[in-house]
């Protein structure tokens, strides 16, 4: 048997070192040439660093959170071949991205980290995963996952997770109630014991990007709020013709296109909504075109894809590349054009949306919007109580280059046009 040092090669454009985010293998493994080894994140991307080689996995260098300089060793092996040095001779597959839309504020800020939002995400394929040794850890698994675990009795620990890096799905812990008999439906049961302990997580990875971009957006940009309600009833008929009408081929229209399209129509009027603040430069640049990021929550955290150009689509249009990106970022296979040069971000919190947040901008953009469920409510109208389809709307706005009356314009300006769904397409 030969020793082989396998040293960390060179993952980009300027890039001198990266951050270990997770070890697909442990000390004694053995690897076949092309075996993902570690995922490692620089400021531009993460990426699967590959084996060069087939053998047993003797020594690796760093932890997950570690830094480790591009050329320094990171993994020995012991193989079959001659001893010897490998860098920069193995390929580097793109991974999980460096930001993300997000929240983004509310829940975004994100790459895109994202306000709705998380800044300046990277692309990422599905992920691979090859180990042939488990690491006890705690559970990863989404906010809706984790509830209806608790709900049903379950420890998440107890679940194998066939998500990346063992997340725990929806289906695993289907799979689980239904091995030992429970529903998901059934009442928390009692704790025998108090619980005691404290699970020490590290912040790495995507999940320091983001908290990276949350401080920078929170600390150096002074929020203010506006809250709005809007009467979407007439949007409502509009988008349920549409969808009873539309072809095989067209994707399902939500609300998000039409406050889309609104949004790219209105924004000529609203130049400093459509920005970018370079506080250190002391300029701000007023955008033409209106980029749309749009905060996505995924396995992997916040990201925030962007449609692009959305003043020159129709509805069916700005569906289709809403649906393209959102997908691709869920899946892993946005571009890095996908997840970057947002102008203006758009949070939404779907079903779980609330009556109001207050959203985080998504740096360097002055302005990001919340968009909470539309639900029945009654109302006064012509002096009777009517029931009107009723949708919240937070905004957030850098008020050092945006004033309030100018905040509150657009968003009475984006009010208008959705109450009058008409307006959007003269």
């Amino acid at each position: 048997m030969a020793k082989l040092v396998f040293k960390l090669p060179d993952i980009g454009e300027g890039v001198v070192e990266g951050e270990v985010v997770q070890w697909h293998v442990s000390v004694g493994d053995s690897v076949s040439e092309d075996t993902p080894i570690v995922d490692m994140m620089t400021d531009k991307a993460t990426v699967t660093i590959p084996s060069p080689a087939e053998g047993v996995v003797t020594s690796i260098s760093g932890n997950a959170g570690d830094m480790v300089a591009v050329g320094s060793m990171l993994v020995e092996f012991e193989t079959e071949a001659d001893s010897g040095t490998v860098a920069d001779s193995a390929p580097v597959s793109e991974s999980d991205a460096a930001n993300e839309p997000e929240p983004m504020p509310a829940q975004v800020a994100g790459p895109t980290p994202a306000p709705a939002p998380v800044p300046a995400p990277t692309p990422v394929p599905p992920p691979v995963v090859a180990t042939t040794k488990t690491v006890n850890r705690k559970a990863l698994a989404s906010p809706a996952v984790r509830k209806r675990a608790f709900e049903a009795g379950v420890e998440l620990d107890a679940v194998s997770g066939s998500g990346p890096a063992g997340r725990v799905r929806h289906a695993d812990l289907d799979a689980f109630i239904a091995a030992r008999g429970t529903t998901s439906g059934a009442a928390p049961t009692a704790f025998s014991t108090n619980r005691t302990g404290i699970t020490e997580v590290k912040v790495v990875g995507l999940r320091r990007k983001i908290a990276e971009q949350m401080v920078k957006s929170k600390s150096s940009i002074p929020h203010f709020s506006f809250f709005e309600e809007v009467d979407v009833s007439e949007l409502e008929e509009l988008r349920q013709v549409l969808n009873a009408s539309k072809h095989d081929s067209q994707p399902k229209l939500s609300y998000l296109p039409f406050i889309m399209l609104a949004l790219a129509k209105i924004m000529p009027e609203h130049p400093e909504c459509n920005a970018h603040y370079h506080e250190e430069a002391g300029v701000v640049h007023r955008h033409a075109a209106v980029h749309i990021g749009v905060a996505t929550q995924t396995e992997r955290g916040l990201y925030v894809p962007v449609i692009k150009h959305t003043e020159a689509m129709d509805s069916w249009q700005a569906a289709s590349e809403l649906l393209r990106v959102s997908q691709a970022a869920r899946d892993g296979s946005a571009s890095l054009e996908d997840l970057t040069g947002s102008t203006f971000t758009i949070t939404s919190l779907g079903r779980d949306g609330g009556l109001g947040a207050t959203p985080i901008i998504n740096h360097p953009e002055v302005a990001i919007l919340g968009v909470h469920k539309a639900r029945e409510m009654p109302v006064v109208r012509n002096g009777q109580i009517v029931v009107r389809r009723i949708m919240n709307l937070s905004s957030s706005f850098d008020h050092r280059v945006v004033d309030g009356a100018d905040g509150a314009s657009l968003v009475q300006h984006l009010k208008g046009m959705l109450e009058y769904p008409a307006r959007i397409f003269m």
